[in-house]
């Protein structure tokens, strides 16, 4: 009997998930317990370690203090930073703090399901941008000349070299990770990113990392062999998923919310920004362009009044890409935009660049449009190719509270499909 039971039990179990397969998946809601989506009302601890200037040596970071990082922090000669479950890290307001990884050196940043590493602002009225953020530099290939880089923007240039032949390389641990209130601009230049992946290594760990309420892109990988999953950002103002410089990128099971009125609606704010390099005068192009696999994305806007926002230029498109990159997008959703994609005016729609550019078992919901060409009205090749039958992709105009579980409640949102909804025809 109890074998019985047993199976019954599996073959439901097999039965769910075989209806929430698109978009962010899990038997049970993997948001629980370790992120939080009301931060500016989570009260900020009193720091009683400072970390400034450089750390040299193997360091660790022990969830007993709470730190606070002043200015730029460079960990460099090759040292590790080890960081316990349950450690708080603030950045400081006033000076813009902001943790740097070198080239070489690692961050071991494991944090646990029920016990988050936090890093946030220590500003009495947080805010996005308060302060730098998390930067993580390695030695995989970049497509640059020289196949080496430089993150700059006010730091360093003598420790902000990234970029080299190791693409098996690893620059440490990033699990279960939070990080709040980052992205300050740089006068004269860009602003900083929640996490910002420049040159890392495939053995390098980028798993539950939140990034809410970055006052730049939430994750930027800039070249590298990546692997990453449950990713989740929140109300960025700029890009959700930035991908350039070659980056070879696998990307899975990851989340991002996007508000009408706290996201940027500029020309090159987007959920995912897929780019095969940031200047074409730097770019070595016999080297890799940028490639993007990326599976059970949940990309959407969280208005309640999707169709409004769009009338009144809030909204634009969700996932761009751009000329000579290569973008697999499978059994996603993306929600309440306008368009769903943008593929670069400078994309040439043929076979040869439509085989780089795949969307498949997708769940197009309240867009306007569904895959379009940049400055171009007339997406009827694209919208005939994409919608044939061979590439299984859904299109519908459902509402998000009947379209996603849960999605407004406030303290443990579910953004996955709601079982059985997912009955709209693949017309278009």
């Amino acid at each position: 009997m109890k074998k019985i039971t047993l199976m019954i039990c599996l073959l439901l179990a097999a039965g769910v998930n075989a209806q929430q397969e698109k978009g962010i998946i899990g038997y049970a809601n993997w948001l629980d317990n370790w992120t939080e989506f009301k931060p500016q009302k989570t009260e900020s601890k009193d720091a009683n370690q400072i970390l400034a200037g450089n750390i040299t040596q193997n360091t660790k970071l022990m969830k007993k203090n709470v730190y606070i990082l002043q200015g730029n922090v460079y960990v460099t000669n090759n040292a590790v930073l080890t960081i316990d479950p349950g450690t708080v890290i603030i950045g400081d307001a006033a000076s813009k703090g902001t943790l740097i990884i070198t080239k070489g050196a690692k961050i071991m940043a494991e944090g646990q399901e029920t016990d988050p590493i936090i890093f946030t602002s220590n500003a009495s009225m947080k805010k996005a941008g308060d302060w730098g953020g998390l930067v993580v530099l390695g030695d995989a290939p970049i497509n640059k000349f020289g196949g080496a880089g430089s993150y700059t923007m006010d730091l360093d240039p003598s420790l902000t070299a990234y970029g080299g032949d190791n693409a098996a390389s690893s620059s440490g641990v990033l699990k279960f990770i939070r990080i709040e209130f980052a992205g300050r601009k740089v006068k004269g230049a860009d602003s900083f990113n929640g996490l910002t992946v420049a040159g890392a290594g495939n053995k390098t760990v980028l798993e539950n990392i939140m990034v809410s309420f970055s006052g730049g892109d939430s994750f930027a990988f800039y070249g590298g062999d990546l692997n990453a999953s449950q990713l989740v950002s929140y109300k960025s103002i700029n890009d959700d998923f930035k991908m350039t410089q070659g980056t070879q990128c696998r990307l899975y099971n990851s989340l991002a919310v996007r508000s009408s009125y706290l996201s940027s609606n500029r020309d090159g704010s987007r959920c995912l920004e897929v780019k095969a390099y940031e200047k074409k005068s730097e770019t070595d192009f016999t080297r890799k362009s940028t490639f993007v696999s990326a599976s059970n994305l949940t990309l959407l806007n969280d208005s309640e009044n999707i169709k409004a926002d769009i009338q009144a230029g809030l909204i634009k498109e969700a996932v761009y890409v751009a000329d000579n990159a290569t973008l697999e997008l499978k059994r996603s959703v993306i929600s309440g935009f306008n368009p769903a994609v943008l593929l670069d005016s400078q994309t040439v729609v043929n076979g040869e660049n439509l085989k780089k550019i795949k969307f498949e078992e997708m769940f197009f919901n309240q867009c306007t449009g569904n895959i379009f060409t940049e400055n171009n009205a007339d997406n009827s090749d694209l919208e005939n190719w994409y919608g044939n039958t061979i590439f299984s992709n859904v299109y519908s105009q459902t509402d998000n509270k009947e379209t996603f579980v849960d999605i407004y409640n406030a303290k443990r949102p579910d953004f996955r499909l709601q079982i059985g909804k997912i009955t709209a025809s693949s017309g278009k």
